[in-house]
């Protein structure tokens, strides 16, 4: 899968202690690749990365990428051929308590791991991951292109959109003249999947009230959001690094959005019935918060670039994604091996591309 170029292949990755992160260096090390990871340690307890005993399996650095100095330095020492930056503050409703942070960490940060790839000579590759977010929402019923205005209500979403002109700008005056080096930004809808305990998101809050057997709490019944699995974002990811690999230096710099198909729409208390109804039992109730932060209504995106140049199209739908999700954290709770259970589902995906005859 990808052509084998991770076999052996030097990675670096920031923010592999998080949500995404770990699902990505755990496929990563099952495709051969040298990893080296940089970011907090896990927020969480219990966290993905822990449950996978990662730091052993990797070259595990705990450093924060607004720490340039010390960023640069494990780029360096690493000498990666694949960069992905992850590393972000990555929630919209903490966005509005520490803003000043959230913008340091994902506009200064992303500044930081490209003077990092610019220093380090044996950089081949980069993928940088920033958010559907980018986009300035007019909640409009069909998908954002690559090529649509960014924006932000939201300091987490204006970040974001900080983050990819911050990209372009170096990749115009500084990366595309490198003669060694391809780049790209990604943009992923709404992620789904097991090991996410985040705070204020919605499949988390439903596992601890389902946990503790307790009223699962919603705010916003209709708000609707294109649900997707964390590995689907994740494949694209890799198969872009894959497609960067293979073309000339500075040819496939562009923007790519990874998200799921239409049927993936769904409004929160849909979710939450089908959380319900895969976890055998629970309740729920709306409480609508007057305090709460804006939060937008629609957003989706329209995947067409990377369908028809990447041939990169979702692999699981809707139900399946949100069976696998819930199915992952029954695992947990039953205290079955999280290593076996996401080993498991990462090849249960890829033996779905693979049926569905992808390259």
């Amino acid at each position: 899968m990808f052509g084998n170029i991770f076999e052996g292949k030097k990675v670096f990755l920031t923010g592999h202690t998080g949500f995404k992160g770990s699902w990505l260096c755990a496929w990563l090390l099952k495709l051969g690749a040298k990893v080296t990871g940089y970011a907090l340690s896990p927020t969480y307890p219990e966290s993905h990365f822990e449950l996978l005993g990662l730091a052993k399996r990797i070259h595990h650095i705990e450093g924060d990428v607004r720490d340039r100095t010390r960023l640069v330095a494990a780029i360096q020492e690493a000498q990666p051929e694949i960069v992905f930056h992850l590393a972000a503050q990555a929630l919209v409703r903490p966005s509005y308590k520490e803003p000043a942070d959230t913008f340091e960490t994902n506009v200064m940060g992303g500044v930081n791991l490209i003077e990092g790839v610019r220093a380090c000579e044996s950089v081949r590759v980069l993928v940088f991951i920033t958010s559907d977010k980018c986009y300035r929402n007019v909640n409009w019923e069909w998908g954002y292109r690559e090529t649509d205005a960014l924006g932000g209500h939201d300091p987490y979403s204006a970040s974001k959109a900080c983050a990819e002109l911050v990209f372009n700008a170096y990749w115009h005056s500084f990366l595309q003249g490198t003669g060694r080096l391809s780049a790209a930004t990604t943009r992923a809808g709404n992620v789904i999947g097991g090991g996410d305990w985040a705070t204020d998101r919605l499949i988390p809050d439903c596992v601890r009230a389902l946990r503790q057997g307790e009223t699962i709490e919603i705010r916003n019944p209709q708000a609707t959001r294109p649900w997707q699995h964390v590995l689907e974002p994740l494949g694209g990811y890799l198969h872009i690094a894959r497609r960067l690999s293979e073309t000339k230096p500075g040819e496939i710099h562009a923007a790519w959005n990874f998200g799921p198909g239409h049927n993936a729409n769904r409004p929160v208390e849909h979710v939450v019935r089908d959380v319900i109804t895969h976890w055998g039992s629970g309740e729920y109730t709306v409480r609508p918060d007057p305090s709460a932060p804006r939060e937008d209504h629609w957003l989706q995106l329209n995947t067409d670039r990377a369908s028809n140049y990447l041939h990169w199209d979702p692999v699981w739908d809707y139900p399946e994604s949100i069976q696998q999700t819930v199915e992952w954290y029954r695992a947990f709770h039953a205290r079955e091996s999280i290593p076996e259970v996401t080993d498991s589902q990462i090849d249960a995906y890829v033996k779905r591309w693979q049926e569905l005859g992808r390259p």
